[in-house]
């Protein structure tokens, strides 16, 4: 396959590896990023991985071309974006088995699962808003105007609040959970893809794609703090809350590790 993303259980037990493509005999129209439901590409599937013997253990059925995935706080569901599907999946991790389907919309991207394990909320990236789907009724509920190409969503600590790149408009926003409004937008740079927030939930920190650069915001206003350069096309990126490192990986595959002084 072309593993995309990855998702690892509460107990660290489980990765969670989603497959753009798979390869092979039965695999015969593999997936592209401009595409719809009627483009007819192969549907994939998702790995489970045994992270003390790196053993995949099980194989989930899933729609096509998965890119991000999230498995929900208790641990019992594990929801994956479908892009060419134009859907999520999500799927019960005691059983592996896909419990539902739900179109959201062209493009799904990000996910964030609140704390309870209520509700998923999912960037749909071909469009200006973000989905929220309750993981008990599988019920969709809108918030519209975001901003354009909704790409990695973040959820503060609190599940109150919801922070989203928007890769079309090179900015990142801060939108209210419980009506959907935008309370703050600030521009980092162009095409900001993933993000990460910092432990304390005090800092969040956005590769921005076309720029080469990564930028640290504050959480509570969306000030941009410091904005420093990467390697061409950063896209991933995480944090070491144990030695407050920032990792960055670029398309051209090279790995940066920045120290957050200001942490």
């Amino acid at each position: 396959g072309a593993p995309v993303e990855a998702a690892f259980s509460p107990d660290s037990r489980y990765a969670y590896v989603s497959n753009y493509s798979l390869y092979g005999s039965g695999y015969n129209n593999q997936g592209a990023d401009s595409c719809s439901p009627g483009s007819g590409y192969d549907e994939s599937v998702v790995y489970r991985i045994d992270t003390e013997t790196l053993a995949v253990d099980d194989v989930i059925p899933v729609g096509s071309v998965p890119k991000y995935l999230a498995v929900s706080p208790d641990g019992r569901r594990l929801v994956v974006s479908n892009w060419c599907s134009y859907s999520v999946s999500v799927i019960d991790t005691d059983t592996g088995r896909v419990l539902k389907e739900v179109e959201v919309g062209a493009y799904p991207r990000g996910i964030a699962i609140e704390p309870t394990s209520r509700t998923a909320y999912i960037a749909v990236m071909g469009s200006r808003h973000i989905a929220a789907l309750d993981l008990r009724s599988y019920r969709v509920r809108t918030m519209p105007d975001i901003g354009t190409a909704p790409r990695h969503l973040v959820l503060d600590p609190s599940g109150r609040f919801l922070y989203v790149t928007l890769n079309g408009d090179g900015t990142v926003a801060k939108v209210r959970v419980r009506t959907g409004e935008v309370v703050a937008r600030t521009a980092t740079g162009g095409a900001p893809r993933s993000m990460v927030m910092a432990p304390d939930g005090r800092s969040l920190y956005v590769v921005n794609y076309e720029s080469a650069s990564v930028s640290k915001l504050r959480a509570s206003d969306l000030e941009l703090l410091q904005t420093v350069p990467t390697a061409p096309s950063p896209i991933g990126i995480t944090y070491d809350a144990e030695r407050h490192n920032l990792w960055v990986a670029c398309y051209g595959g090279s790995i940066l590790i920045f120290k957050d002084r200001l942490a």
